[in-house]
């Protein structure tokens, strides 16, 4: 659904996929939503965002190279910490399963979903994989929420 669909809203919906490094789950489901995004044509009706509660120095190198395999290139992105601040004009917030410990969802307005998914770090090509297409999966589901008007800004 269109910002003129949603009513002409002025700012767009903002997610923001939140893990405590920010260098695997949550770097997967920010590229694949921002991808989801542009195949939906919702430019400037979605944000996405990403971040950690203690990001690491670098985004995993087999999250990367699965990443790659999709024709998604995240090799230069950097995990970043993302603050409660900034999570307060957020309107999704996912949590990736991984005890983000200082983020509870009284911090934000909006929906928060914990998507429960394994830690690639550290996992082989193939496990990372079945990672990297669950978030996928999940990241489609999340859009057809958005478009038929489940999600909303809050």
């Amino acid at each position: 659904m269109s910002r003129a669909e949603r009513g002409g809203a002025e700012e767009p919906l903002r997610i923001a996929f939140v893990c405590v490094q920010n260098a695997g789950r949550s770097q997967m489901a920010a590229a694949l939503a921002e991808r989801e995004r542009d195949r939906r044509g919702l430019e400037g009706d979605v944000e996405v965002r990403s971040g950690g509660t203690d990001p690491a120095g670098h985004v995993h190198d087999v999250v990367a190279r699965a990443m790659a395999e999709l024709g998604v290139d995240i090799s230069g992105r950097r995990p970043r910490a993302i603050p409660r601040e900034e999570l307060l004009d957020v309107d999704v917030v996912v949590t990736m399963g991984c005890s983000a410990g200082d983020v509870c969802p009284a911090t934000w307005r909006g929906d928060a979903r914990d998507w429960g998914l394994e830690d690639p770090a550290d996992r082989p090509l193939e496990e990372v994989r079945g990672i990297r297409d669950e978030v996928a999966e999940r990241v489609a589901d999340l859009f057809e929420e958005i478009e038929r008007g489940v999600v909303s800004r809050a």
